[in-house]
């Protein structure tokens, strides 16, 4: 990198995290007045808020709004060295305007592999202990599911539970079902089954007042009992719901969590899905919206930073309003998880390769 690449990237970074900075402080500050009460109505300790929330608030922060003060950063100090002339003089130098953008593509870069870590490895270990502090202060992240659970937690094993109490750890109306291929080998009925905590075991389980039926072709018996202690590929956590638990998992670990609840025939598998593929597709959105604030911002006009910057939010606003349609379509509706995540990418792509071919030259 040249003298020139150097200051352009130096400005670049230094906006963005002087004016994600600024805003980091403004937002807690915020949020202490929003939740305040609750910190007070359930004696929360000043130690605890400060670092097992709002430490681990900041990286969350950075990541959900990096995008936006990437294309903020950029189109401020862009226009402000348009206004200034210095565009003018480095275009004029011999200097092409494609080859001005190689500190942006640089910086930007930089950016979204910080994105990529924080959202994929950072983030999930963060937000561990957030969310231990908001569900002991602020709000139960856990929820039971609706009634009528059906679950496939094997290839040919089927499970239903009518309803599930997760303070008690009890199912009640629990059927299991073992198919070979189409047909049926297996099937247990039973009142109620409770998650055996007491055993070393991992997923034991106590089924209370059941009754079997093995089906061998033309042979089959069925035995009944009280009691009954066994093994299920099953945990607490798949008959409940854990608000947003997406938030603790890894880029592995999502995508391991993902193969299973296909496997159980999750229609929930949906959240999980859209939630991967933003992960990836929030980095690539930094250098899309990065060149296309560069070529936006990058000739001088009437109005200087206020045009650019009123341009800027604008574009910023209609592409988070684009990716949340395509959110809410592929999780209500029958719109692909990839392409929600990528459609917003894909269209200002396009948008950004018009802005360059029309940039100053």
């Amino acid at each position: 990198m040249k003298l020139i690449d150097w200051y352009i990237f130096k400005k670049f970074i230094g906006t963005f995290f002087y004016a994600i900075s600024l805003l980091i402080i403004i937002v807690i500050i915020f949020d202490i007045s929003e939740n305040i009460e609750d910190f007070l109505k359930n004696n929360a300790p000043i130690g605890e808020i400060i670092v097992d929330y709002y430490i681990n608030f900041i990286p969350y922060f950075i990541n959900l709004f990096v995008y936006l003060f990437t294309f903020i950063s950029v189109i401020f100090f862009t226009s402000k060295m348009a206004g200034n002339s210095e565009i003018i003089a480095i275009l004029s130098s011999g200097i092409s305007f494609m080859r001005m953008l190689r500190p942006y593509l640089f910086a930007s870069l930089l950016l979204a592999f910080l994105s990529f870590y924080l959202g994929n490895f950072l983030i999930p270990q963060t937000n561990q202990i957030r969310r231990v502090f908001k569900d002991k202060y602020m709000e139960d992240l856990s929820k039971d599911k609706d009634r009528n659970i059906h679950l496939q937690i094997e290839k040919g094993i089927f499970v239903f539970v009518e309803n599930y109490n997760n303070k008690q750890q009890t199912g009640y109306r629990f059927t299991i079902e073992r198919f070979n291929g189409e047909e049926m080998k297996y099937k247990l009925i039973a009142d109620r089954i409770e998650y055996d905590t007491s055993r070393a075991v991992n997923n034991a389980w106590k089924i209370i007042n059941y009754s079997e039926r093995f089906i061998d072709g033309i042979n089959e018996h069925i035995e009944k009992g009280k009691i009954k202690d066994t093994t299920l590929n099953l945990l607490p956590t798949d008959l409940y719901k854990i608000k947003e638990d997406f938030e603790v998992m890894n880029f592995w670990e999502l995508r391991d969590h993902i193969s299973k609840e296909r496997l159980k025939g999750s229609v929930g598998v949906v959240n999980y899905e859209v939630e991967m593929q933003k992960r990836l597709a929030s980095p690539a959105a930094i250098l899309i919206l990065t060149f296309i604030g560069a070529a936006l911002s990058s000739r001088k006009v009437r109005g200087g930073i206020g045009v650019h910057l009123g341009m800027g939010i604008a574009i910023t606003f209609s592409y988070i309003l684009f990716m949340q349609f395509s959110t809410v379509f592929a999780t209500y509706g029958n719109l692909s998880p990839i392409l929600a995540a990528w459609i917003p990418n894909i269209i200002y792509t396009v948008l950004g390769v018009y802005l360059i071919i029309k940039a100053p030259k």
